[in-house]
């Protein structure tokens, strides 16, 4: 693949924005490498648009680094990579790829190819490369004991381990110009056993940071196995989580820069990081794909203006369905004018009635606010917000509360007029003559279809909303279990999971499928199946819950999809449900009767996700 204009967007607003240094996505830097979503760097067929790309971002003062990596057997996507390569032919721990094992002269040609594209890249205006040594790609194989099992120079101990790496570098600085820069990321602890943890990633770095070769450093964690969350950590964990064991190996470094990398998200953080002196500067991957200015707001006191990363990892999921990147809380990824936007005046003012103020119905309406039209939004509840205000105050959810935040923020500068305790009707609109109507009045949950309905019309079994708003406040243990029936298999639901299971003696997930958590992004699936195991929430797949249950004993059946067998769950102090969602469109046809113009956003429109929602609120507020 050649640099394309949007690509060439990407990486130049982010140096716009104020970044120092940006380092590329993973590029094919050798023949085997013929992935067609990658650029091509090992010919001269993209140099062109490679050479555009460079004095789009250098052009901004800003250094531009491409990344050397090859993935040998790590693999993403569901199945095994039938042309997947190694060290040794052992299984990765995640797909259960067996790779084929190099041999020596296809090592060394290797190595040749990624020096002759590193120097192809100093030619087209790039400042340098950097390595990716850690999770779990090649270079990282070849360095681990555990994945590594050749007994040739390029195995062995930890100097034949090392080889490739040591050799790649030296081949690269024979190519390329003496100011050309290198960098290296290493990994800190991959989690994996037998593998790279603190004490073996010390030695590692001691062994490799020459500061004649080497012009910068960082760490990574996790790899290719049930660890590989951890590299792109989200809310679940503590903030900076990698800070600790990235300041104790920086003594080993031998004054080469140190680059702090994982959910690092707000300007005082960073700024406070290398003040301390833990790193010499603060690596900033998804804060950027949320919004690019980060660096220049930050520089100019406005972080209050700053789109914050929600660390939803929507756009680690996006990239590996090969997809173009796409983010929670940005909705101009890419775009010419992404960087530091704002709304152009409208070339006439109308009356705009936003019906709804979740996320999708608020990014519409500032939006049209800014654009110079006399907006009313009409919310339900006492803040906007909607669902993702509740799924903030779950666990793992606190970082969904910038959407909002800065869509608040955004409408105060604007005479938007926001009316909030009122579940509004048609009356409420009409009576404001409306030029136009967006409807974003959200969804509900589908009632469980293998329930009766007279149990929904006496209340005894609530939604997962319903549950949640029922125990808002309570924090007192209520004993006994809960049973979660999830058709949703979406995050929220398993934050709301690990909620209950603080105030109830276990929680038991039940599902018709083969396990929870389908529809989420890999890294984001892996996390909740390692919380869910170390809570002991339980799991039964393969199940719904049977009518025959006994709702006044606490004694709730569950009923095999396939084969009919059940199994009876005692002391049940809960059941509720999360299934898929149907628009709710009260409003709908008695406004279009009354002949207003209305259209429908988000969960209104179609039940999806929050990159739906802000998405489609922010192309309407701008065609409006």
């Amino acid at each position: 693949m050649r640099a394309s204009p949007r690509l060439i967007d990407y990486y130049a607003n982010r140096a716009r924005g104020g970044a120092a240094m940006v380092i590329t996505e993973a590029l094919s830097m050798a023949q085997h490498q013929t992935l067609p979503h990658k650029l091509r760097i090992w010919s001269d067929e993209g140099v062109v648009e490679l050479g555009r790309l460079a004095e789009a971002v250098e052009s901004h003062d800003c250094r531009l680094i491409g990344q050397v990596q090859d993935p040998g057997r790590g693999r993403h996507e569901k199945g095994r990579n039938p042309n997947a390569i190694g060290p040794s032919a052992l299984p990765d721990d995640l797909s259960w790829t067996v790779p084929r094992e190099l041999e020596r002269d296809q090592i060394r040609r290797m190595i040749d190819e990624f020096a002759d594209s590193a120097a192809r890249l100093e030619r087209c205006g790039f400042s340098g490369v950097e390595l990716s040594c850690g999770h779990g790609h090649l270079f990282h194989q070849f360095m681990s004991a555990r994945s590594n099992r050749r007994d040739d120079d390029y195995g062995g101990d930890l100097e034949g381990r090392l080889r490739l790496v040591r050799e790649t570098v030296a081949a690269i600085r024979a190519r390329c110009s003496a100011s050309f820069g290198v960098g290296l990321k290493l990994p800190g602890d991959d989690g994996v056993p037998g593998s790279i943890g603190p004490a073996e990633a010390a030695v590692i770095v001691r062994e490799l940071a020459d500061p004649e070769l080497i012009d910068f450093i960082a760490f990574c964690w996790g790899s290719h196995a049930s660890t590989l969350d951890l590299h792109i950590p989200d809310m679940n964990g503590p903030r900076a989580p990698f800070l600790k064991l990235t300041r104790e190996l920086r003594t080993h470094c031998a004054g080469i820069a140190v680059m702090a990398v994982g959910l690092i998200t707000d300007p005082a953080e960073a700024e406070a990081i290398v003040v301390r002196g833990d790193a010499e500067f603060v690596g900033l991957a998804r804060p950027l794909v949320t919004d690019p200015a980060w660096p220049n707001k930050a520089a100019a006191g406005r972080e209050a203006e700053i789109r914050y990363c929600v660390s939803c990892n929507t756009c680690w999921g996006t990239i590996m369905e090969h997809k173009p990147l796409a983010c929670d809380n940005n909705p101009r990824v890419a775009l010419p004018d992404e960087v530091d936007w704002w709304p152009k005046p409208s070339d006439a003012s109308r009356r705009i009635v936003v019906v709804g103020a979740g996320i999708a119905g608020m990014e519409a309406a500032w939006i049209a606010a800014a654009r110079g039209h006399q907006v009313t939004v009409f919310c339900a509840s006492s803040e906007p917000g909607g669902k993702t205000r509740m799924h903030a105050a779950l666990p793992g959810g606190e970082h969904l509360s910038s959407i909002y935040d800065y869509q608040q923020l955004a409408a105060r500068r604007t005479p938007l007029r926001l009316e909030t305790g009122l579940l509004a009707g048609v009356d409420d609109v009409l009576a404001l003559q409306p030029d136009r109507v967006v409807l974003a009045t959200g969804s509900t949950m589908n009632w469980p279809a293998s329930l009766p309905m007279e149990l929904r019309e006496a209340g005894i079994i609530p939604s997962l909303r319903e549950a949640l708003e029922m125990l808002a406040g309570v924090s007192a243990a209520q004993g006994g279990r809960a049973v979660l029936f999830d058709m949703d298999h979406t995050e929220a639901t398993y934050c709301a999971a690990e909620y209950l299971q603080r105030l109830f003696d276990e929680v038991i997930v039940v599902t018709p499928r083969a396990t929870i958590a389908q529809d989420v992004p890999l890294v984001t699936q892996l996390g909740i199946f390692r919380r869910f195991n170390q809570k002991r929430i339980r799991i039964v797949p393969f199940s719904e819950i049977d009518s025959g249950s006994d709702w006044e004993a606490g004694e709730v059946l569950l009923r095999n999809v396939h084969n009919g067998d059940r199994q009876v769950v005692t002391d049940v102090a809960l059941v509720t449900y999360s299934t898929p969602r149907t628009p709710n469109l009260a409003l709908w046809a008695p406004l279009r009767a009354a002949g207003i113009e209305v259209s429908r956003v988000g969960d209104c429109l179609t039940p999806r996700t929050a990159l739906a929602a802000t998405a489609e609120g922010h192309a309407t507020g701008v065609a409006l």
